[in-house]
């Protein structure tokens, strides 16, 4: 496993917080070629601040979570996105024969919901974000940064 460079606690109170806090990443974070891996339990919020980043980042249409079909591709204006969502494999080797290897080394902003699903495929992750929802419908979020431009990203993340 990556080693942690840096960490950051944020609570995010509510769905609008979420909101600014994806939306917060796209006019300066380093995002093309970025893995970003989300971890949580199901209702923590994962798919909700992807499709936040996703808006921002121009996506249109509806924007769902991928756990039927593992991956959700998208054309933006500005760069390519890849929204993962490994919670249906139950092997990890399904990701290798999947063909995502290729996938995730490549330049397209990756997003990975369940990584631990996924195997050693997403050792290399810059960004991990840990979410818990809370009883008033917030999020305790652990931003941790494994790399360089995951430290550049933590720190647009608000």
């Amino acid at each position: 496993m990556a080693e942690i460079l840096e960490t950051k606690h944020l609570h995010w109170p509510d769905e609008a917080a979420t909101q600014a806090a994806a939306e917060g990443l796209v006019p300066n974070a380093p995002l093309a070629g970025a893995l970003i891996t989300l971890e949580g339990g199901l209702g923590a919020g994962k798919t909700t601040f992807v499709r936040h980043l996703l808006r921002r980042l121009g996506a249109e249409g509806r924007i769902k979570s991928p756990s039927y079909a593992v991956m959700e591709s998208y054309e933006l204006p500005t760069l390519k996105a890849l929204h993962f969502d490994f919670y249906r494999l139950s092997d990890p080797r399904e990701a290798e024969d999947a063909g995502f290897r290729e996938l995730l080394a490549g330049p397209a902003l990756k997003l990975c919901e369940w990584p631990g699903h996924a195997g050693p495929l997403l050792e290399r992750a810059d960004l991990r974000l840990l979410l818990e929802a809370d009883e008033h419908e917030g999020r305790h979020v652990t931003a941790e940064a494994l790399s360089v431009r995951g430290s550049a990203l933590l720190h647009f993340l608000k």
